[in-house]
């Protein structure tokens, strides 16, 4: 960014006060995160395009909701609810089709949170930090992690996480994958078992 083009939180400013064309020099210039943001996952029935659309809308929102009394950065907050809302949409669609919900997991919940452990967004470092260094070191180990429990989990310990982090209770996820409830128990365990030996 040159020293003549304005901040992110400028252009907001500007965008809340009914400025058009600064609205379309921050779409612009977030245009390419949403593209790399849409380009690492896939909707079933759906194209590319679709989950750059959703990504867009993503921005919007945060467009919108963004508090710049706030540490966080614009970016990081765009980054945070671009990626909700892609996979908010993958979530829905994949619902709607009564699909195994194994081919994402979601950062907003966690299958620790009733034994008070950390959840999967606690592995992480915060969005709210200022230095450039952090911010990739933060992401550097997002990527880690997101590598990891796609290997280190099996099919079925995907499938189950999935359904728990969807609101299913343990009967309801055995009754849904037709398997007996210990059975889900037991892959419950397995999964906290390797995110902590991730965290450690």
């Amino acid at each position: 960014m040159s020293m003549r083009e304005p901040t992110d939180e400028q252009l907001i400013a500007r965008i809340r006060e009914g400025d058009g064309e600064a609205e379309t020099l921050l779409y612009e210039r977030y245009k390419q995160l949403v593209r790399s943001r849409a380009h690492s996952y896939f909707l079933i029935g759906a194209d590319h395009e679709d989950l750059v659309q959703e990504g867009m809308l993503g921005l919007y929102k945060a467009v919108c909701e963004y508090d710049g009394n706030k540490a966080a950065s614009f970016k990081s907050f765009a980054e945070l609810c671009i990626t909700r809302q892609i996979l908010s949409a993958i979530k829905n669609a994949t619902r709607k089709k009564h699909t195994p919900l194994n081919n994402y997991i979601s950062l907003n919940s966690s299958p620790l949170e009733a034994q008070g452990e950390l959840t999967l967004l606690d592995t992480m470092r915060s969005m709210r930090v200022a230095d450039p260094e952090d911010v990739l070191i933060g992401r550097e180990n997002f990527e880690r992690m997101i590598q990891y429990l796609e290997t280190a989990l099996s099919p079925m310990e995907r499938r189950v996480l999935g359904l728990y982090l969807d609101g299913f209770s343990y009967p309801q996820i055995a009754a849904h994958i037709d398997r007996p409830q210990k059975a889900v128990d037991n892959a419950m365990q397995r999964v906290k078992r390797k995110l902590e030996g991730f965290m450690n």
